[in-house]
């Protein structure tokens, strides 16, 4: 009898086997041949799952994503507001060992999306489901009278999007004031000047 394979469950196989791989060794480091040998899979056998590295790499990107949002869907299922908000980002900004580590995931990812239109609309549809979080969770403190008065939900959300990617970038980088209590300030900072109780400057 024929053994029956796991579609699915191979390709998980391959990217989680690339997300080791790219930890380990980097993005330059993470062949077809490496990522095939790390999942115990024949070189050849990689076609019949993903078309190319670049095909690998994205859906990669998307699996790191989707672990993001379900925490952030259960951090965040009993919130609203302001705290919604500090919950989501506590799940994105690199704060912890694991975070820094899908960071380098999303950056990595983010190097193939300036070589192809596909992986860009990947990237904006999946930036577009955060941006429509924020979006939500400002109009919420803005009914719940937290908000200050002067800000526009539109371009505070950009903001914060733009300081969430950034920060992952910073982070990678190694620049000054981004151990993690570091951004956790950034953060505090950012979303203070959100809400009714800006500090006098």
């Amino acid at each position: 009898m024929p053994k029956i394979v796991d579609h699915d469950q191979r390709r998980r196989d391959l990217v989680e086997a690339t997300l080791r791989i790219i930890l380990r060794q980097g993005l330059a480091g993470a062949t077809m041949r490496d990522i095939a040998t790390e999942a115990g899979f024949a070189n050849g056998a990689m076609k019949s799952y993903f078309a190319s590295k670049s095909d690998l790499l994205a859906a990669t990107y998307l699996f790191v994503f989707e672990a993001t949002n379900r925490r952030v869907e259960f951090s965040t299922s009993h919130l609203r507001g302001i705290d919604a908000l500090r919950a989501f980002a506590a799940e994105v900004l690199p704060v912890t060992p694991e975070l820094q580590d899908e960071a380098r995931i999303v950056l990595s990812f983010f190097a193939e999306v300036a070589q192809s239109p596909d992986h860009a609309r990947t990237t904006r549809k999946t930036m577009t489901q955060w941006r429509a979080w924020i979006v939500e969770w400002l109009d919420q403190a803005r009914t719940d009278g937290e908000l200050a008065a002067e800000v526009v939900l539109e371009p505070a959300t950009d903001v914060l999007l733009t300081y969430l990617l950034g920060a992952q970038t910073t982070a990678m980088i190694g620049a000054e004031n981004t151990d993690f209590a570091g951004f956790r300030t950034q953060l505090d900072y950012v979303i203070d000047r959100m809400t009714v109780n800006v500090p006098n400057s």
